[in-house]
């Protein structure tokens, strides 16, 4: 038989003179192509920030008195200049900035920062103001080019920049001395520089300049935004969750060796995690050297923590370190957080208990801290004689103001129903067999002396056999709004310990107590458990208006910021904010509906190519049957030289899936479903930034969604972009001018929520606003 010869393909040549002179213009057209593209985004980015600065710095000094939460913000950025110590919920990098801005521009730290509504006068406020509107405005600028990345689509991220412009909500928050904008700014930044890292590493920039540019930005960023506030941790959740899916399609890239992968994950270990936690500690290092004087914020410490303020009575203080019976000592619970034992001439209400003397646990020094430790079974402690307390003593505990003694009793405690009452009760000193306490040292052993500060405490009831506790609730008015203490029967519970903080006594010879003074990250860990168990007792205030999450995107009512005449509304533009959740649902049904399409599509695709090799099995079987000369038919002859055919077809089914998974690839030109990812990453981060806020038990205020919403807004450009793909672009650009003059003329409308409303308010028919009140909850 002689053997086949099959003809190789004639290779082409490499191109004609006609073709050479077609591949040219195609390459001028797409190089002015991309001139032009450039163009445009440099034309729309100077728009966008023209109108940023325009829409934020109109009116930024006005009103010229305090507003909302300026009163805390701003004080605490004098006390910053004036380095004198605080006590915060929230991380120290925001408060520091607002403080180093203030004292750049003149502020000298003197204003009191009482209350809102008081007015400025001659304070050099306006440089905070300014320092907080600009990092507010860079958001949108920002958000404009991260749309532009994710879409390549001028449209899109003009959109999403509009959405956020012309929102008078965050136009409010960004104009006053607040947390908020600078917060903002670092979460947009981190996603910003998320989505450039991103970027450069699909277009193979891997390890260039720019790329560890981005990289050390993003870490940089997604630090300073959880040094402003713990919420900050949610985009730092965005960011790892989309980096750990880039180094896992990373991995998965077989052209790439895994050497790569291993390179990947070290440099953004460094830049993204590393890198962070040491600026988030230099932040702290900054915070407690700088704020290095006694101030109110001293009590929430422990002693240790006090010993390092300059003024406070532990600073390089000497005094007795042994208690004796006579001492006048300060009892602090040992808790992180914990008050001191505190009592004043006021009585317990009805229905609280026996009407006798309230004893609260309070956070500042007061002379009303004060207790003399006498032995239980005398009135007085003889003046020329030295009796150490030691570990089971019985006492009583005097307190020095009222002279009134720490007692317990048969009755529930005014909060805690299951704890006993503890009051100041006697005269002069003189009392009952209620009144005697044992001392116990935590850990302690038989005549082991009580030391000052060192010393872990329980005060166990004689009679009742109950421990001396701090329960944490906060009192109603009656009792000033401090904490309860009871007397719990469960004597290990872990409020139940103390310390002695301040001892005087005139026979006892006094030390240094430097050299318990603790390090730098002793005081890093305690600030952390404080301010975690501020954030997390935080309640609302009398007549303060607090909402839930439910009513934040239907942006149910807003929150004043001033109520002067010249009255300030924080308050979302309706239009922006329901229309948000129109395209939110939008993307939701859309990305859906696609992932179903896609599934069924990749079933039918499977199913296909199985049908062309069980053909192509067959074929072949019956090739080889006329071969051996079984069945000479046409028919199978047919099917036979359909066999090479066959295999065309399944590598063209292979090739057509390589080119569809090379296309979702290629940054430059994204795909419809390349959209629906970048709004799926996008949905992600309004999820991240909303819904832990339905598990809080903190009080929770309107302005905490202001997060979500920039992720939301962005999140239309990128789902406009996706269902105006299929039109001209004419239609697109008449649809997009439709929609921004719309935004404009609500902006338009609702902007004397942001800049100041005089006059009556909405709900009289005189009011200029009165037919903006669309909601009856809306308060302007």
């Amino acid at each position: 038989m002689a053997a086949s010869v099959v003809k190789a393909p004639k290779c082409p040549r490499r191109g004609s003179a006609k073709d050479v002179a077609k591949n040219t213009t195609v390459a001028v057209q797409k190089v002015k192509n991309n001139n032009e593209a450039n163009w445009n985004w440099w034309l729309l980015l100077a728009t966008v920030f023209l109108i940023t600065f325009a829409t934020r710095f109109y009116k930024v000094t006005e009103p010229d008195h305090i507003c909302w939460d300026e009163t805390h913000f701003g004080k605490m950025g004098s006390w910053y200049i004036n380095r004198t110590f605080f006590f915060d919920v929230h991380p120290p990098l925001g408060k520091m900035l607002i403080g180093l801005s203030g004292y750049l521009t003149g502020y000298n730290g003197t204003f009191p920062f009482e209350k809102p509504g008081d007015k400025y006068n001659e304070t050099r406020y306006q440089g905070m103001r300014y320092f907080c509107t600009t990092l507010g405005a860079l958001i949108m600028p920002m958000g404009f080019d991260t749309v532009y990345d994710l879409t390549r689509s001028h449209e899109a991220a003009l959109l999403s920049a509009a959405y956020l412009i012309f929102d008078v909500g965050l136009l409010t928050l960004n104009q006053y001395i607040l947390l908020d904008p600078i917060l903002l700014f670092f979460m947009m930044a981190s996603v910003w520089g998320m989505v450039k890292i991103s970027r450069s590493t699909s277009s193979g920039g891997s390890y260039s300049l720019r790329w560890w540019f981005w990289l050390f930005l993003t870490g940089t960023m997604l630090s300073c935004t959880i040094s402003v506030k713990f919420v900050g941790l949610f985009v730092v959740l965005l960011v790892g969750l989309h980096t750990a899916t880039e180094l896992w399609l990373i991995l998965g890239d077989l052209g790439q060796p895994i050497w790569e992968t291993v390179k990947q994950v070290a440099c953004r270990a460094i830049a993204l995690i590393a890198w962070p936690i040491l600026l988030y500690i230099l932040f702290f290092y900054i915070h407690l050297s700088v704020l290095n004087r006694s101030g109110n914020g001293d009590g929430f410490y422990s002693s240790a923590f006090q010993s390092r303020l300059i003024g406070n009575s532990l600073y390089n203080a000497s005094m007795p370190r042994d208690v004796a019976y006579g001492s006048v000592v300060t009892i602090k619970n040992h808790k992180t957080g914990g008050g001191y034992l505190h009592s004043h001439h006021h009585l317990y209400p009805k229905g609280s208990g026996a009407r006798q003397q309230q004893i609260t646990t309070y956070t500042h020094k007061d002379e009303n801290n004060k207790w003399l430790i006498k032995p239980h079974n005398k009135q007085r402690v003889a003046k020329d004689k030295l009796h150490l307390l030691r570990h089971g003593d019985l006492i009583r505990l005097e307190h020095v103001a009222t002279k009134r003694n720490l007692h317990s009793h048969g009755e529930p405690a005014p909060m805690t129903k299951k704890h006993l009452q503890v009051t100041g009760y006697g005269e002069n000193g003189a009392g009952d067999a209620n009144d005697v306490w044992r001392v116990m040292v935590v850990g302690g052993k038989v005549n082991e002396t009580v030391h000052t500060v060192t010393s872990r405490l329980r005060f166990i009831h004689l009679l009742q056999n109950c421990v001396l506790t701090s329960s944490g609730k906060q009192l109603p008015k009656w009792g000033f709004e401090q904490q309860e203490v009871s007397c719990n029967l469960n004597v290990r519970d872990k409020n139940g310990q103390w310390n002695i903080e301040d001892n005087e006594h005139k026979l006892l010879p006094s030390v240094s107590f430097s050299i318990y003074a603790p390090g730098f990250f002793a005081r890093f860990l305690e600030s952390h458990a404080v301010m975690l168990q501020g954030n997390a007792g935080l309640k609302p205030k009398e007549g303060e208006v607090t909402s839930r999450p439910w009513q934040w995107p239907i942006n149910y009512r807003g929150q004043f910021f001033s109520g002067n005449i010249y009255r300030i509304y924080l308050l979302g533009n309706p239009v922006i904010w329901w229309s948000n959740l129109v395209f939110l649902a939008l993307f939701v049904a859309v990305f859906l509906y696609n992932a179903i399409l896609k599934q069924r599509q990749a079933g039918l695709n499977q199913y296909q190519v199985e049908m062309l090799q069980y053909e192509l099995q067959h074929s072949q079987g019956d090739c080889q049957a006329v071969a051996q000369g079984e069945d000479s038919e046409p028919s199978t002859a047919e099917l036979c030289r359909c066999c090479p055919s066959l295999e065309q077809r399944l590598k063209k089914e292979q090739q057509e899936q390589e080119e569809q998974e090379q296309e979702l690839s290629n940054g430059d030109s994204p795909s419809p479903a390349m959209s629906l990812q970048a709004g799926a990453w996008l949905f992600v981060g309004w999820v991240l930034h909303y819904l832990p806020f339905w598990a809080m038990g903190r009080v929770l205020y309107f302005h905490h969604y202001f997060p979500a919403l920039i992720f939301n807004s962005l999140l239309t450009g990128v789902m406009f972009n996706y269902l105006m793909r299929s039109l001209s672009k004419w239609i697109q650009h008449v649809i997009l001018g439709v929609v921004l003059s719309i935004l404009v003329y609500s902006f338009v409308r609702f902007s004397p929520l942001a800049y100041g409303m005089s006059g009556p308010l909405a709900n009289e028919p005189n009011s200029t606003m009165h037919s903006l009140k669309w909601l009856s909850t809306w308060e302007f």
